[in-house]
């Protein structure tokens, strides 16, 4: 499953728990995402629509003093 995007959703039937559950407990909870400092100006950002492919995955992972940055991957690239 490490090679492999899934969604919250398929990894809680994977662990046999109620994956809609987990789904909305990662987004409302884990995340983090409602209480995010710079949420306010996110719409700002540029997207390039000509990057974005039907199949896309997000990884978080922190590089350096604690700072976090989110991944996003066309995985068609």
């Amino acid at each position: 499953m490490d090679n492999y995007p899934i969604s919250c959703y398929h990894l809680g039937e994977y662990f046999q728990v109620d994956g809609k559950q987990l789904q909305h407990q990662y987004k409302e909870h884990i995340s983090d995402y409602s209480g995010w400092p710079q949420k306010e100006h996110a719409e700002d950002w540029m997207l390039f629509c000509d990057n974005v492919g039907s199949h896309l995955s997000i990884d978080e992972t922190a590089l350096s003093n604690g700072e976090l940055y989110t991944i996003v991957t066309n995985k068609q690239a």
